[in-house]
């Protein structure tokens, strides 16, 4: 949702029109009352602002949006008929994303909405752990060393899954046994020295991470 707040009807009426037909949902306000009545009930992703309104102006209000926690961090461009270089860098200093001058074209509005929403939204981040030249991607389950892809089995994966995520924690291999193999796994601890001798292999250089601890079993080192 994109609120578009301008006091002249027939513009507003033309931003709105754009926007939907550019695939976004928008509303008009004609001032800072009816705009802050609206953000009591929805949020939106991108206010447009006029600076110049009847009553509060532009600025004004951007003060309030900036100073309550829960508009603070809502996209703002502000829009202005009279293209002074003291209502732009106002705008931007008080925390404004963008700055249309007056006339502007609707397609020259529509880029700057794109552009703010692009950099404005929040980027999901992928799910790594990574110590040293080690990563391992949680959601496609890809390891990599150096950059480069290690194929490893479903146990040695769960292995190293368990030491990337409690870097410096001692297992022992009874905890292991427990842990990757199940309570009721019948064998022997010779079974995760084996399982780490591969595993350290596979991951090369990066297979110094995982330390012995004598006497007691494994733990993962490096900088994290």
């Amino acid at each position: 949702m994109i609120y578009c707040v301008e006091d002249d009807s027939s513009i507003r009426d033309l931003m709105i029109y754009t926007l939907n037909s550019a695939g976004f949902e928008a509303k008009g306000f004609d001032g800072a009352d009816t705009l802050f009545d609206a953000l009591q009930t929805e949020k939106p992703q991108l206010i447009m602002l006029d600076i110049m309104l009847p009553g509060e102006d532009g600025i004004s209000i951007l003060k309030k949006l900036r100073m309550q926690g829960t508009t603070e961090d809502i996209p703002v461009i502000m829009a202005t008929a009279k293209g002074t270089e003291y209502d732009k860098v106002t705008g931007l200093d008080l925390g404004a994303d963008d700055y249309l001058a007056k006339p502007f074209g609707m397609m020259e509005m529509i880029s700057r909405v794109k552009a703010v929403l692009r950099r404005t939204s929040p980027k999901e981040e992928t799910k790594k752990l990574k110590i040293g030249n080690l990563e391992l991607n949680l959601e496609t389950y890809i390891v990599l060393v150096n950059n480069e892809r290690v194929q490893l089995t479903l146990k040695e994966h769960k292995l190293l899954h368990t030491f990337m995520e409690n870097p410096g924690r001692v297992f022992t291999r009874d905890q292991l046994l427990e842990m990757i193999w199940g309570i009721d796994y019948i064998g022997e601890t010779r079974t995760v020295d084996v399982h780490i001798g591969t595993l350290r292999t596979k991951l090369g250089e990066c297979g110094s991470y995982i330390e012995t601890v004598r006497g007691v079993g494994y733990r993962m080192e490096g900088e994290v």
